[in-house]
């Protein structure tokens, strides 16, 4: 008989989609890499997540954000994206936190967490969160800059040591070696930023406020 999970199940079989179903997830971060990195693991079959972020949907946010609609804008970005997790798997469960986290943030992380992925932009955040993950033994993946930037082949997957031309990684690897942390893994793009004319006019080239696509984030 078949059901929302049998074609997951044909590729890897029934034991690891029950591995699936009983893992829990930690999202920090739902923009335009949280909410595509929800969705594949909500469609793969995670049974249990913790959401957390501030911010609401803005209609900026339209041209990339998968939670993004004219409906949605103005409503907590944690609850639209719980709500579209149960609406594809009403089994889920899901925790959310509508607050920035840092280092002043308590009762979000856990051991009952199986695995971290890191979508926030701050290095602040970033670095609290690689901490408190090591320093519960949970795995855990981050994300690093991808502000003015086209082209989606030059993604990667490697450990943070090992990256290059990304300012953020930059950033995280002088903070993280102060710290001794000796590896992260993480996803990054080696393609060189474009400055765009207004970051030229403010002569910045490393800014919260960049240039994004659906496909570049």
């Amino acid at each position: 008989m078949q059901n929302q999970f049998s074609r997951t199940e044909m590729l890897i079989g029934a034991e690891n989609v029950v591995k699936l179903q009983k893992a829990k997830v930690a999202l920090f971060g739902i923009g335009g890499v949280g909410t595509y990195a929800l969705e594949a693991l909500c469609r793969a079959g995670i049974g249990a997540f913790v959401l957390v972020d501030k911010d609401e949907v803005e209609i900026t946010n339209l041209n990339r954000q998968l939670i993004a609609t004219q409906e949605t804008i103005g409503q907590p970005k944690v609850k639209v994206a719980q709500k579209r997790i149960l609406e594809i798997n009403p089994t889920a469960k899901v925790e959310i936190f509508q607050e920035f986290f840092g280092p002043e943030s308590v009762g979000i992380l856990d051991d009952t967490v199986d695995y971290v992925v890191d979508c926030v932009d701050t290095v602040t955040a970033k670095i609290e969160l690689v901490m408190r993950a090591n320093a519960l033994h949970i795995p855990i993946i981050s994300s690093m800059g991808t502000g003015n930037k086209l082209d989606p082949t030059k993604f990667e997957v490697t450990d943070l040591y090992k990256t290059s031309v990304c300012p953020l990684a930059k950033v995280m690897r002088k903070e993280l070696k102060a710290r001794n942390i000796k590896n992260l893994k993480v996803v990054y793009s080696k393609e060189e930023p474009i400055r765009t004319e207004s970051q030229v006019m403010r002569k910045c080239f490393f800014c919260a406020i960049c240039g994004r696509l659906s496909f570049s984030r």
